[in-house]
């Protein structure tokens, strides 16, 4: 049987190479130093927004809860807290509104 190589050349979740391993293929991984790991979370974070967007309705809610892994990792890693994120959301909703109203906009004219 031919071993074969894929290359990936991205952040993964932390169980990952054991869970290869147990299917009987061997991780090749290294640790990030700290000026990669921003960099890697951002890419990470439009790696999962790519997939929620191409997820089916049934997939959603494991690819939201990837999103927010990643959000979470970068939140710690930029220094910040999850109480920090909520109050400038909410800052901004005061400031901008949400998007509850739903609504999209075409054009402007002037």
């Amino acid at each position: 049987m031919q071993k074969r190589t894929i290359k990936y050349g991205k952040l993964i979740r932390d169980r990952i190479p054991e869970i290869i391993e147990a299917d009987g293929a061997t991780a090749e991984v290294r640790v990030l130093d700290e000026s990669e790991l921003v960099p890697a979370l951002m890419a990470k974070l439009i790696e999962e927004a790519d997939e929620l967007r191409q997820a089916g309705p049934d997939e959603r809610l494991g690819e939201l809860a990837d999103i927010y892994e990643v959000l979470a990792a970068l939140t710690g890693a930029l220094g910040l807290s999850e109480e920090q994120i909520r109050e400038a959301a909410r800052r901004k909703q005061t400031e901008r509104g949400g998007f509850s109203r739903r609504l999209w906009l075409d054009e402007v004219s002037g």
